[in-house]
């Protein structure tokens, strides 16, 4: 019996926003791809985010050290969103003594 060998592709989606998942999970490429360059292994890679398995972080570790530089672009966007989101978030609702707007209204509502 001969082994026939087949190119699999990567096991990563693209949803709606443009972020890009591993497997059918919500687990997100730059979550992998952080983990991996702080030294986890694809085992502890699993063992942290068990939705994943093993063969897909392989296979998603292997895409980033293929396509490094494409991954890198993208992780970088991703960045500056969040940063722009992030920014807008706080113009938006003062982060400036939420604490104590929260304690007051808890009060109000205990008063009543």
């Amino acid at each position: 019996m001969a082994l026939s060998i087949i190119a699999e592709p990567a096991p990563l989606e693209t949803n709606a926003d443009g972020i890009v998942r591993v497997g059918k999970t919500r687990v997100t490429l730059d979550t992998v791809v952080a983990v991996f360059k702080q030294g986890a292994t694809a085992e502890e890679i699993v063992y942290r985010y068990p939705s994943l398995n093993l063969a897909d972080v392989y296979a998603t570790i292997a895409f980033y050290l293929n396509h490094q530089q494409e991954v890198e672009i993208y992780l970088q966007q991703r960045q500056q969103q969040t940063h722009e989101v992030r920014k807008m978030n706080q113009q938006r609702f003062d982060p400036q003594g939420l604490r104590d707007r929260l304690l007051a209204r808890k009060a109000e509502q205990e008063a009543c």
